[in-house]
């Protein structure tokens, strides 16, 4: 079923590199497993996985120098698998190019969801560059990229310069976790660990775009980290 996904997983730890071997082998995926971070960098490059499973406390490199040096010449989906679940280490991951990010210890209908949110992310990118992408749409939301405009449930909504640069980076980012640090250096052009800016024009986008602001179903909060804007399978009425 997956046999043309392939996965890269580096990973030290014997028990959890086995782990995760028979998770993907029962799944279909087709896998190739390492153990350092020099092992991982060279298949990589020689074999082009579809995406990485990383572990970050390798024995002879870092992970965020093997996220740096990939996204130096490839987006393939990279998702963190580590012990580190501090929101620092969360943060620095995903500023260095890391899609997702999965705290040891995990399940593996977790990391088997992450990865399939991954693939579908990268899907849809490929069909819309194809296709040439001027409209977006996710449940009752709609962004018309040509016009600049926003339409929820068919009616258009007004939004500040700011909200739909945010509402545009979310949409153009569907299913990733987005740091607070990363969004600011987008919308503003610089970095600042002051987030209140941010916060306000948050809220004030789920007040126009979610069908219940206080309870928001399609821009998500990871507390201490950022935020993701999810894809909305199904709308219950």
């Amino acid at each position: 079923m997956n046999e043309n996904v392939n996965i890269l997983i580096c990973e030290d730890d014997a028990s959890i590199n086995k782990l995760l071997s028979v998770t993907m082998e029962v799944e279909g995926y087709a896998f190739r497993s390492v153990s350092t971070g020099k092992q991982c960098l060279r298949e990589i490059v020689s074999h082009q996985p579809d995406v990485l499973l990383l572990d970050l406390g390798l024995p002879d490199l870092d992970g965020n120098q093997i996220i740096k040096k990939v996204r130096e010449f490839s987006d393939f989906p990279i998702i963190v698998v580590s012990a580190r679940g501090e929101d620092a280490d969360k943060i620095t991951a995903l500023d260095a190019g890391a899609d997702d990010y999965l705290t040891k210890p995990f399940s593996t209908d977790e990391l088997l969801a992450r990865l399939r949110v991954n693939l579908r992310r990268v899907r849809r990118m490929e069909h819309s560059t194809k296709n040439e992408k001027t409209v977006f749409e996710n449940a009752w939301l709609k962004i018309d990229f040509i016009s600049n405009t926003t339409f929820v449930n068919h009616k258009e909504v007004h939004l500040t310069p700011i909200e739909y640069k945010l509402l545009v980076l979310l949409a153009n980012n569907l299913d990733r976790v987005l740091t607070y640090h990363s969004i600011i250096k987008e919308i503003w052009g610089y970095y600042d660990d002051d987030y209140s800016a941010l916060r306000v024009f948050a809220t004030t986008l789920r007040k126009k775009i979610e069908l219940d602001p206080a309870n928001p179903q399609m821009i998500q909060t990871h507390i201490g980290v950022g935020y993701r804007m999810v894809r909305i399978e199904e709308v219950n009425d």
